[in-house]
């Protein structure tokens, strides 16, 4: 008897502890699936006030018109939190003493993201998840195409405020700058770019626009175009380069010099 009352104890503890481990996590997806945005249908409802019981759209604002408080900001809080704040404000205008609000989601807005640009399969993708970041998307966008840039822009809302950022995402992994991983919300489109190329012409073995790559220097721009042909020479050679005012500037480079986008780089011939 002892025997099997211990066993059960055991069986409860480990009950016990795999629910504790489990509890964050079942917290998050709820709390994810529990915050209101713009494009949820909610009801709301005051216990013995039929009059008040209103079905409407949280505004792209963020809010919700109700009777006798009028404009009330939802998104972004649980329906519990929404709540107390209309309640809130029921009983701060004097309207009811006791306030009991319900509210519930008749249709919940579609969480997602647009992916444009360079990748493997652009498109309208779902944040299925609590704090769904930068690589998960790009990752179920098949990454980004081998003719894409390393730097991705994203643009969306916060706050109700538009945003718009450039991100390295190369340096997320190179430079550990993990802080480039950012959390994405719903609305938000992520834009790949064509890579930056330069460009190659005259006496060189294979001249063309080629994709550059980071911190590459006039040397090994010269070297992935095939280098010098036995008639051109790595000396003399000319960079012209766009300025920002829309002018071109041509100028002698070093063979050490880093070549930036557009750059287009002559290869003379040899005088001998």
């Amino acid at each position: 008897m002892k025997k099997l009352t211990r066993f059960f104890a055991c069986v409860a503890m480990a009950t016990l502890a795999v629910l504790t481990v489990l509890r964050p996590a079942m917290a998050q997806d709820s709390l994810y699936e529990e915050r209101l945005g713009a494009g949820d249908i909610i009801r709301v409802q005051v216990y013995q006030s039929p009059d008040l019981t209103q079905e409407t759209r949280i505004l792209e604002s963020g809010n919700i018109s109700y009777p006798l408080i009028g404009a009330t900001k939802v998104a972004g809080l649980t329906i519990p939190e929404a709540e107390a704040q209309i309640a809130k404000a029921l009983k701060a205008g004097g309207y009811i003493q006791q306030p009991q609000v319900t509210i519930a989601q008749l249709q919940v807005r579609k969480k997602t993201v647009t992916v444009l640009g360079a990748v493997g399969r652009a498109g309208l993708y779902p944040l299925e998840a609590l704090n769904t970041r930068l690589s998960n998307i790009l990752a179920a966008a098949g990454g980004i195409a081998p003719g894409g840039s390393d730097t991705i822009i994203l643009s969306g809302k916060r706050d109700g405020k538009p945003v718009r950022q450039e991100i390295d995402v190369a340096a997320t992994y190179l430079d550990n700058k993990l802080a480039n991983d950012v959390v994405l919300a719903s609305g938000d489109t992520v834009y790949v770019h064509r890579a930056p190329l330069f460009y190659v012409y005259g006496e060189a073995g294979k001249p063309g626009p080629y994709r550059l790559e980071r911190n590459m220097t006039v040397m090994q721009a010269l070297v992935t175009a095939g280098g010098p042909t036995q008639r051109g020479t790595e000396r003399n050679l000319r960079l012209t380069r766009r300025q920002n005012d829309g002018s071109t500037k041509e100028s002698k480079p070093e063979l050490t010099d880093l070549v930036q986008s557009d750059d287009v780089l002559f290869v003379r011939e040899s005088l001998f």
